[in-house]
């Protein structure tokens, strides 16, 4: 299972994330990565942490005031994005334009969606990966995989169709280990999570609660 720790713009030293992240993820052997925010990218992949951003925009050099740039963030040390976040949804012309700027930059893309329907449109756009993320279990305690176990499957059913080699992870309400092993039942090849490490009072303590039953 490869896990994804987003940060988004919570109020937490993401050092101290990014090495605990780190560390545990040397321990366990589990794949650990870090989206901060693209202001801390550089100090993070600087831990040696597997670091990815939280969004690229859909172009390249040129006149783009405020864009986040594929390139400038794989020069910061990411090597994979999110794109599409619930919290910065693009349209279908942009996602695509996303992914590729992603790939000329070298990096990974996982496209978030919010059901198997859009799943399905997501994966023909060729991404690495795709996450469902419900958007009314994102930052919820409940988690998607316990909630509503068929999105995930349905999820999970809807990539294949299109595109076997695209990877599913699950999202939206992720807090524990058993939600996590229970997310591995259900096909899915990774997750994704916020508060559940980025608002812990330890995170490490988090972290390793997440990849003890793996």
């Amino acid at each position: 299972m490869f896990i994804l720790v987003n940060l988004k713009a919570y109020p937490c030293d993401p050092i101290e994330v990014a090495t605990a992240a780190r560390d545990v993820s040397e321990a366990s052997g589990v794949q650990i990565a870090v989206s901060p925010q693209a202001a801390d990218i550089a100090r993070v992949a600087d831990t040696g942490v597997e670091t990815w951003a939280q969004h690229v925009d859909p172009n390249g050099y040129g006149s783009h005031t405020g864009s986040t740039l594929a390139e400038s963030v794989a020069d910061a040390g990411a090597v994979g994005t999110l794109i599409n976040h619930s919290e910065k949804r693009l349209k279908l012309a942009d996602i695509d334009a996303a992914v590729r700027a992603a790939e000329r930059a070298g990096l990974e893309t996982c496209v978030c969606a919010n059901n198997p329907a859009q799943i399905g449109a997501a994966a023909a756009l060729a991404p690495d990966s795709v996450a469902v993320e419900p958007p009314e279990l994102i930052g919820g305690d409940v988690s998607v995989a316990t909630a509503d176990p068929e999105i995930v499957e349905d999820a999970v059913t809807a990539a294949g169709n299109v595109d076997e080699a695209v990877d599913v992870y699950c999202g939206a309400g992720i807090s524990s280990g058993e939600d996590v092993a229970t997310a591995g039942d259900l096909g899915a090849s990774g997750i994704l999570l916020a508060s559940g490490v980025a608002k812990a009072d330890d995170p490490r303590a988090a972290l390793e609660s997440l990849v003890e039953p793996l």
